[in-house]
């Protein structure tokens, strides 16, 4: 069965393209490089070979190479770039089982099959090799999602599409698990940037290639009023009290390890070699609830 197509993934590229030939707005995958290289601190062995999955711009490639933590960095990028394989997260152009380590930043959130891309991500990677992934959440954008949502129900009768359904970090461990990960985590951060008026955050969208980009969306052009009435809702129900406008940006976090004989594992019930109650050091009798009469 094939996925849904929420995302024009053409259009998804062509946006990307226009963004970093204008100028990329970098403060989120500035930041979420950094908090890659924090967690991969505590990664005590050498990553040979890495795979940069699909990230917006070479940062994250050039961090891996920087800090010495990958000795070598092939990337598939999403536009053309010098020294790159232009590529499609979801049809990745590499051979199985040959990296130690993948990375992808900010990139899976807009891919029409999760599932399928973390698949070909664990297929890539050796065994014990280690998936680090960051991709926008569900919390992503709310303000001005409720913001578009009344200003157009108010004016036009009917709410179109505009800002992509973003993955829940509950359902997405569970993806992990099911493309084929041991070890699976998900957890996620809540970013909050601030703006003095709606239409600074659209531009940073729209240099982030962040636009809108759904199968469903609204093909006639935003009509100026709605616009300016999202712009009024935004300020009279999210304003900070210095009259600034907040927007909210959710980093979902995954890893995963490639199944290997060497990975801890579950004990088998009845295994055990020490009973619970001496190393607690406590009776090994439970204590008695009363009963009721």
């Amino acid at each position: 069965m094939s996925a849904p197509l929420v995302f024009d993934r053409p259009l998804v590229r062509h946006r990307l393209a226009r963004a970093v030939k204008a100028g990329y707005a970098d403060f989120l995958l500035a930041r979420a490089v950094e908090d890659l290289e924090e967690r991969l601190s505590t990664v005590l062995r050498p990553f040979p070979l890495a795979l940069d999955v699909g990230t917006p711009t070479p940062a994250v490639a050039e961090a891996l190479r920087l800090s010495g933590r990958a000795e070598e960095v092939v990337r598939v990028a999403p536009v053309p770039e010098p020294g790159s394989i232009l590529g499609d997260e979801e049809r990745l152009p590499v051979a199985g089982e040959r990296f130690d380590l993948a990375v992808s930043l900010l990139a899976l959130q807009s891919v029409n099959d999760l599932p399928g891309a973390l698949v070909q991500i664990r297929r890539a990677l050796k065994p014990d090799g280690l998936f680090m992934g960051a991709l926008l959440g569900g919390a992503t954008l709310n303000e001005l999602r409720q913001s578009f949502t009344q200003a157009e129900a108010e004016l036009e009768g009917g709410v179109s599409p505009r800002v992509a359904p973003f993955a829940d970090v509950r359902d997405l461990g569970g993806l992990l698990q099911r493309a084929g990960f041991a070890l699976p985590v998900a957890d996620s951060e809540v970013v909050r940037v601030r703006y003095g008026d709606p239409f600074a955050l659209m531009r940073d969208l729209r240099r982030m290639g962040f636009t809108n980009s759904l199968n469903d969306r609204r093909r006639t052009p935003l009509r100026r009023a709605t616009l300016l009435r999202t712009a009024q809702i935004y300020a009279e129900r999210f304003a900070d009290p210095d009259g600034r406008l907040p927007a909210t940006f959710e980093i979902i976090w995954l890893s995963g390890w490639t199944p290997h004989e060497s990975q801890q594992k579950p004990l088998r019930p009845g295994s055990a070699k020490m009973r619970l109650a001496d190393a607690l050091g406590v009776p090994e009798n439970p204590t008695e609830v009363p009963k009721k009469d």
